[in-house]
């Protein structure tokens, strides 16, 4: 990255909007000198006395017009955020006033920052490895206490120090290897072949559970996976939008309405379900509807939870709906829940007649899943249009919950790029125990392990190229 902290950077680092108070921060080696050109001191002398950690109160001014009174805080290198010196102006959140200090600072040398690019300089200064300044990206979309906790730990370099652990296991194993090839002549063994296999082993052990924490690593950083599933006109799409509280999916009585999947996140008492409404399954002959519907199957299978929507006024269509859920669900990994929608139409007239009572139903539903083998957590009553049933089916979603995170996994990989950067380090190592098996030459061995260590070393930034830390940092927020 030549040429990267020659320049002083600037940004934004609050939401964009009007505010109480907004912060910019400027970040590289004229920081404090472009501050000082626009900001007046209160009492004292000018920023570049002062020491660093510290905070100044004035006002900034565009030549003698006092533009706002802000307060200044000093982080001098290598005591900052970016390892660099730092200034960050905590003003008033007017948009004006915000665009306008921005417009100042970018007139004396600075330059605006691209997204992630403090936290980039972070890395690149040593401040932090790539697995924690990505937990940075992650930290700041959290959205449940899950999430947080788990992107905290690793910002704060828990799986970084797993990492680093295994890599310096490895890293003696293979110096051990390399000896021996400098004294081949002299047919001298350094590395008891037994003990390093144990060590590969148990190295690899710990990579097979980081690799396993993925799936559940994943579904507390983005969210439960819940599949809204059923016939056309069930009333997936309005159960979508009650659960939202907002119309996200279009809601229509034509069939085949719902071409693809439409998705939306829900906290619910601390637990992010992300719900996936689906196109509706039918027979039809319509191409584009057929795409939808092979797409539906696809996210079904993909979700930890699948709501099957049956529709009251469509007794028919029970045992073909539950008949097809169960071609396609994994009654081991997934949980089921099975809503009978549209009660408001026959809650009414059910003491007339038992046969098109909710009750009847409900236990007409309990024999058909029996009878394909189907165990949901719950079938519940409920009317997405009038909103009634949504509080059971709440409680019913909690219970598919994972119940103990902390215990099932020390550390938890929530990341596709760490996921798929640590199946190549287990396959390394496990062609390297099958060497050792088979008594392959050390210098095949010690190859195969140098490739778990390079593996290794991309997940932290120890290995890395401009386009992977573009691709990185360019998903980040500007200002951070």
């Amino acid at each position: 990255m030549e040429g990267q902290n020659t320049n002083t950077i600037c940004a934004l680092s609050t939401v964009q909007g009007k505010g109480a108070i907004a912060v910019i921060r400027m970040s590289g080696l004229n920081s404090i000198k472009i501050a000082d050109q626009i900001f007046r001191p209160a009492k004292g002398g000018p920023l570049s006395q002062t020491p660093g950690q510290r905070l100044r109160f004035g006002t900034i001014n565009s030549e003698e017009r006092i533009l706002d009174e802000v307060l200044i805080s000093i982080f001098r290198s290598p005591h900052s955020y970016t390892g660099e010196d730092m200034v960050e102006i905590s003003c008033h959140g007017s948009n004006y006033i915000q665009q306008e200090i921005l417009m100042l600072l970018i007139s004396k040398g600075a330059k605006l920052a691209k997204p992630g690019e403090f936290s980039q300089r972070s890395f690149l200064n040593g401040k932090m490895d790539l697995a924690q300044a990505e937990a940075v990206a992650d930290l700041i979309i959290s959205e449940t206490e899950a999430s947080h906790r788990v992107a905290f730990q690793q910002m704060k370099g828990g799986f970084s120090k797993e990492l680093s652990g295994m890599r310096l296991s490895l890293l003696e194993i293979v110096s051990l290897m390399e000896l021996e090839l400098d004294f081949s002549d002299e047919d001298v063994e350094f590395a008891d072949r037994a003990k390093l296999k144990a060590l590969i082993d148990k190295v690899n052990d710990h990579i097979s559970m980081l690799i396993d924490s993925f799936r559940l690593g994943n579904v507390i950083k983005n969210g439960i996976p819940v599949a809204i599933a059923g016939a056309t006109n069930t009333g997936k799409s309005t159960l979508l939008n009650s659960l939202l509280d907002e119309e996200r999916a279009i809601v229509s009585e034509i069939h085949g309405t719902t071409r693809d999947f439409i998705e939306g996140f829900l906290n619910i008492e601390g637990v992010g379900f992300r719900f996936i409404d689906t196109a509706g399954i039918r027979e039809t002959q319509e191409k584009i509807e057929i795409i939808g519907i092979e797409r539906s199957y696809d996210k079904i299978r993909g979700a930890s939870v699948v709501l099957l929507m049956l529709d009251a006024e469509r007794e028919e269509y029970f045992s073909l709906g539950i008949k097809q859920l169960s071609s396609v669900i994994d009654t081991e990994n997934q949980k089921i829940i099975i809503l009978l929608n549209k009660t408001d139409t026959i809650e009414n007239i059910g003491a007339k007649n038992y046969k098109r009572s909710i009750e009847y139903y409900l236990k007409n539903i309990s024999l058909l899943c029996s009878e394909y083998n189907l165990e949901p957590v719950e079938i519940l009553p409920l009317s997405a249009k009038e909103q009634t049933g949504i509080e059971n089916l709440n409680r019913a979603l909690l219970k598919c919950r994972y119940t103990d995170v902390s215990n099932s996994y020390p550390t938890l990989v929530t990341n596709v790029r760490h996921f798929e950067a640590l199946k190549e380090t287990k396959e390394a190592l496990l062609r390297a125990s099958a060497g050792m098996d088979s008594s392959l030459p050390t210098d095949l061995l010690s190859q195969d392990i140098r490739e778990a260590l390079f593996h290794i070393g991309e997940i932290v930034g120890e290995i890395s190229t401009d386009e992977i830390l573009g691709n990185i940092f360019g998903k980040f927020c500007i200002g951070k």
